[in-house]
């Protein structure tokens, strides 16, 4: 019952708000690895970025799928503040959570919800078809799936460059956070994305729908079949994305 509301609770408040963009990954983990069979296959993000004249806005939530319905949702909702004139620099205030499970096992994946607090360094091309956002932040673990609270770190970096007369996109973003209970007290976790925008073709104006891929590359991160999660992985998506 919690798993049905935080997903139906991400799925409405990231629709209301006005997602700036919905992507489809059909997800490649259960293929390249015999230990992620029980991955979910498929995932749907909606996202959106808002700035206004005090920072911005951004959220995003995930739903991941089996072939059966749906396996959970986890979502991210930040909000900064700018601190200087120029908005290079801002405070940077988060929360993270959800829930997944890994199929056929009832295995519970580690989405322990987090607040997080700290700086951001801004930056944009004129024609902000170049950002990039370096952030450091504390983070709260609260306490949950059978862990008690702590207190830990994150530094996150979030890049993106359309290119090629706006042809192609290259965006995504690495974060490294602090976790008591995993080897080496650090997990990794990179999505860069490629797209092909096929808005930017003559004549194809104004239809904002992409194709590419994702590699998810991490650390400490992905929980196998048997519920352990101190590997290093590469999982490649074959990815659709509309743009609105």
């Amino acid at each position: 019952m919690k798993k049905l509301i935080i997903l139906v609770l991400t799925t409405l408040l990231s629709v209301t708000a006005g997602a700036q963009e919905i992507q489809l990954h059909y997800d490649l983990g259960h293929s390249f690895y015999s230990g992620l069979t029980g991955r979910p296959n498929v995932t749907t993000t909606f996202q959106m970025f808002k700035p206004d004249k005090w920072g911005s806005t951004f959220l995003f939530t995930d739903i991941d799928y089996f072939s059966d319905g749906a396996a959970g949702a986890y979502w991210e909702i930040s909000r900064e503040f700018n601190v200087t004139s120029n908005k290079r620099w801002a405070l940077h205030l988060e929360y993270d959570g959800g829930a997944t499970t890994i199929e056929h096992t009832g295995i519970g994946n580690r989405f322990q919800h987090a607040f997080l607090g700290g700086g951001a360094w801004n930056w944009a091309s004129r024609d902000f078809t170049k950002t990039f956002s370096l952030q450091a932040m504390y983070k709260y673990y609260f306490k949950g799936y059978g862990r008690g609270a702590f207190n830990g770190f994150q530094v996150t970096a979030v890049w993106g460059d359309t290119f090629a007369s706006g042809l192609l996109t290259f965006s995504g973003f690495l974060d490294v956070w602090y976790d008591k209970d995993v080897r080496g007290k650090l997990i990794t976790l990179s999505e860069p994305q490629f797209w092909f925008n096929f808005g930017a073709l003559k004549g194809m104006q104004g239809i904002n729908v992409s194709v590419g891929t994702e590699l998810e590359i991490s650390n400490n991160f992905v929980f196998d079949n048997d519920g352990d999660n101190n590997r290093f992985y590469v999982i490649p998506t074959i990815a659709a994305k509309w743009t609105f």
